[in-house]
């Protein structure tokens, strides 16, 4: 099978259809946790028709399981933070590139050649462990933007500021891309009036502030760096894809992933739209697990695009958790 054909993908639902059943049969056929799921589910790879049948394995299972599909030996592994209460999150990925061949088409997709953009770094806590997919994520935007002040800054707020100016200075178009806690912690010591400046919040509090709504989050981003809208992204360790918010906090995803809704009551119970807890299809996770059963509150509008709300009640907290609502 040739994965790489997902990202040829463009909004029809037939072509999407058809790669989700071609995903689901391989991984059906050579996934045994999954195979194992599907079995207590009472699926039959047969008997699944459309993406809402295919079962979704809950995401706790990247936990307690080496999610895979095939044998093989891993390129990378993907570990999220977790806490010291609860197990990491791993995520075994076969072939490295395709990772990076989805977020870059994806990124540029929604933004543009990344050669057009200065990319600035801002995701201290995730620098200071290995493993991390954001920051692979980040590192090769940074690389392949080529801009000579592209770079991470950890804790280095001086320097991050006087860099921002000097680009504003330029018109030079910048993303600064950063976990929540930081870019809360640099706009309160710095306050800025961009105007050539993108600013991206991943989430991510882990217990370093008071948790905070996303939007009394964006309120604070944009009163303190003089910008209309904070923009985000919707990853996580366990996919390969991610979604987008240009600020209004509805995300959306690229041609090959989807995000579907199930009941909070009845688990089987699968739409495309509605409010519920999210369900997640990544093309890009065939050689783990396309289909994941999130512990994500949220709405999936008529057009494909969600927000998220928080997470379910009880769930782990997680590194790169969004906020709650």
């Amino acid at each position: 099978m040739d994965v790489n054909n997902i990202f040829s993908l463009t909004n029809d639902d037939k072509a999407f259809r058809d790669a989700c059943n071609d995903i689901f049969r391989l991984q059906y056929a050579q996934n045994p946790v999954y195979r194992q799921w599907c079995g207590l589910m009472r699926v039959d790879a047969s008997s699944v028709l459309t993406p809402a049948e295919i079962p979704a394995l809950p995401i706790s299972f990247f936990k307690t399981h080496s999610v895979v599909t095939g044998d093989f030996t891993a390129e990378k592994i993907f570990e999220s933070s977790g806490t010291t209460q609860t197990g990491n999150s791993r995520h075994l990925v076969k072939d490295a590139d395709l990772y990076v061949q989805s977020f870059l088409r994806c990124f540029e997709l929604f933004y543009g050649n990344i050669r057009k953009w200065c990319v600035l770094g801002l995701l201290p806590s995730y620098l200071e462990r290995g493993n991390s997919s954001l920051v692979m994520m980040v590192d090769e935007l940074i690389w392949r933007s080529g801009h000579s002040s592209s770079g991470f800054y950890l804790y280095d707020h001086q320097k991050l500021s006087g860099t921002l100016q000097q680009l504003e200075q330029q018109g030079q178009p910048t993303l600064l891309i950063g976990v929540t806690f930081a870019l809360l912690d640099f706009a309160a010591a710095h306050r800025q009036k961009l105007k050539h400046t993108l600013v991206m919040e991943t989430g991510g509090m882990k217990g370093r502030r008071k948790e905070l709504t996303r939007a009394e989050v964006h309120q604070q981003l944009c009163g303190a760096l003089g910008i209309e809208k904070v923009h985000s992204e919707y990853g996580m360790t366990e996919l390969l894809s991610q979604a987008y918010s240009k600020g209004d906090g509805r995300f959306v995803c690229p041609p090959w992933m989807k995000v579907l809704v199930r009941d909070e009551e009845d688990p089987l119970q699968i739409r495309t739209e509605g409010r519920g807890l999210l369900q997640v299809i990544d093309l890009a996770n065939a050689w783990s697990c396309a289909f994941i059963a999130t512990e994500d509150v949220g709405r999936v509008y008529a057009d494909g695009s969600f927000e998220v709300w928080g997470r379910l009640d009880n769930s782990d907290i997680r590194g790169c958790s969004l906020l709650v609502i």
